[in-house]
Parts: structure tokens; C-alpha cells; sequence
């Protein structure tokens, strides 16, 4: 259990005490100054969920500081440019992966951000890549077909089948891929008229939103991880 208690206090390790008095041994309780949180957002390709995040955090609408995107590609260094933030390559071509996911800890843990975003980071995290982060601080995005359309181009496999909902979940990074403590979900409903590019497209809308949404809802202090689940106010 995690108490947050917002504002400044004369006396706050008394009253630190006295909260932690009345909570369950083992509670976890902070002063929260609502200072922006820095993050740092892992990419790909795919812009669309980034250009939402620095839209947002640029309009003061996200509680936060974006202090580096990496990425595994240079795709979006452009956007990220735009807003100021730097952009770091760790590309993956010549070196195993090991030593790629290497490289990209040492570069987040150089910014120490508080959080890090995977805003559409197409690679699977190693075991080892977890570990390195505490629960909670690993933040992911992806579509809500999985487990029924694996692989790749999985809007095309939605449409040949004919779905009739599409989705997207954020959700904390855990070893169990795409099945950590879920943040945020929705849905939209689709029909016989959207083509598989139709559907990709309401997709994407659908993925940022929610991440913004349950980035939000974190940088709020309003989500509690609890087992394999969280409590979300």
C-alpha cells in the first residue's frame, strides 16, 4: 500500500510518523510536492503515441518532464527535435542483444528518469532488461488482440477475421510478455466497412489515448500495484 499526501509540511517526518502509524506494516507512504515527473520513452517507428506524449507534456496536460527519447531506429529523431528533447540511437544492427539492451540501461539510468515509456517500442524485453528496473517503473502500450492475433500485422489478421471491437491496454512491464498489472484499457466498435488500414488507423488513435490516459493516471499517484493486479482511483 502506497499513501500519497500532497503539499508542504513544517513537520513532515511527525507526520510521516503518524501516518505510517495508522497504515499496515510495510506501507509505503511519501510527501508528493507535484513536481513534474521525468520520463523517458523508449521507441520504434511508430510516432503516434510519442507525438502525444510531447504535445501533452508541452501543454503542461501530462504532470511530466520528457527528458530523452531512445530509440532502436532514428524514425522519430525529427520529432523528438521538434520539442527539444534529445534523441539517443541505440540501434540493434551489429551487436547482440545482450549488448543492446545493455547500452539503452545505462542510458536511462543516466537521465534517472522516474518512469519509462515504451511508446510503441517494437522489442521484447529480456528477463535480465526487466530486472534491472523495479515494478512500476516500466510502462507499456500495445493493441488488446493478444493473445488471439500474434505476430505480425495483426490489424490484417483482425480484419480477415472480421472483428467487431478494437482495443488497446497499458499496462507495467513484468517477465510475462504483454500480461503485466494493467493501467488503462478501451475499446472502439468497427464494422464491415473499415478496411484493415481503417482499423489500423482507429488502432493507433485508441493506443494513445490510452496511454495518455493511464500516464495520467501514474503521474497522479493513482494507481497501486497489488500482486499481478492494480487499484486504480
Amino acid at each position: 500500500m502506497r499513501t500519497v499526501l500532497e503539499g508542504n509540511f513544517d513537520t513532515k517526518d511527525n507526520l510521516l510518523f503518524e501516518v505510517k502509524s495508522v497504515l499496515p506494516n510495510g506501507a509505503n507512504v511519501r510527501l508528493n510536492t507535484r513536481e513534474k515527473r521525468k520520463i523517458a520513452v523508449l521507441v520504434t517507428k511508430e510516432a503516434h503515441c510519442l507525438g502525444d506524449i510531447l504535445i501533452k507534456a508541452y501543454s503542461n496536460a501530462l504532470n511530466a518532464e520528457i527528458v530523452m527519447v531512445a530509440g532502436n531506429y532514428n524514425t522519430l529523431e525529427d520529432l523528438a527535435n521538434k520539442f527539444n528533447v534529445p534523441f539517443h540511437l541505440v540501434s540493434c544492427d551489429g551487436i547482440s542483444r545482450e549488448e543492446q539492451e545493455e547500452r539503452m540501461c545505462n542510458l536511462i539510468d543516466s537521465v534517472n528518469p522516474d518512469y519509462v515509456v515504451l511508446a510503441k517500442y517494437m522489442r521484447i524485453l529480456s528477463p535480465k532488461m526487466v530486472a534491472h528496473f523495479p515494478l512500476g517503473k516500466l510502462i507499456n502500450i500495445h493493441h488488446s488482440f493478444l493473445p488471439a492475433f500474434i505476430g505480425a500485422k495483426p490489424y490484417q489478421q483482425a480484419y480477415d477475421r472480421g472483428v467487431k471491437i478494437i482495443g488497446a491496454t497499458a499496462h507495467f512491464v513484468t517477465n510475462n510478455l504483454d500480461e503485466g498489472p494493467i493501467i488503462e484499457q478501451d475499446v472502439i466498435k468497427v464494422n464491415h466497412r473499415y478496411t484493415a488500414e481503417d482499423m489500423a488507423k482507429a488502432g493507433r488513435d485508441v493506443e494513445r489515448l490510452v496511454l495518455i490516459r493511464a500516464l495520467n493516471k501514474v503521474l497522479d499517484d493513482k494507481v497501486f500495484i497489488h500482486g499481478n493486479k492494480t487499484i486504480v482511483f
